[in-house]
């Protein structure tokens, strides 16, 4: 698994994303939460993923994108690490759910527990 982000693993189907918040599994890592639902793809992709964060908590676009942009490059650099044995497909939602500001590192180092913990969940069942 390659270290790069493309089109076909964002996550934009809106169908996709209801049935994602209404029968998908949550785990979390303050202040990010992770939802998740095993599920097939038409274009055999194993994951789609998406990131998301309250405009609630923040007011100003430029903090919302912000955040986001790190959450996104977080997940580009773990995901190869900790998706590497996983066989089946997911949906995934990461959501920063914090009412603070951040920087790179400490997202970081939250993504990475957060997929870890995700990766030894999977491999349970």
């Amino acid at each position: 698994m390659s270290f790069s982000y493309p089109k076909k693993e964002k996550l934009k189907s809106q169908k996709l994303i209801d049935r994602l918040f209404s029968e998908g599994k949550s785990i979390s890592s303050f202040p990010l939460r992770m939802v998740y639902l095993k599920t097939d793809f038409e274009d055999h992709t194993q994951f789609k993923t998406g990131v998301s964060t309250s405009k609630r908590n923040f007011k100003n676009a430029v903090d919302r994108n912000r955040i986001k942009r790190l959450l996104r490059e977080s997940y580009r650099l773990n995901k190869a690490v900790y998706f590497n044995n996983i066989s089946e497909s997911y949906a995934l939602m990461i959501l920063y759910i914090s009412k603070d500001g951040t920087d790179f590192e400490s997202v970081d180092i939250k993504m990475k527990q957060l997929l870890d913990t995700f990766s030894k969940k999977v491999s349970q069942n």
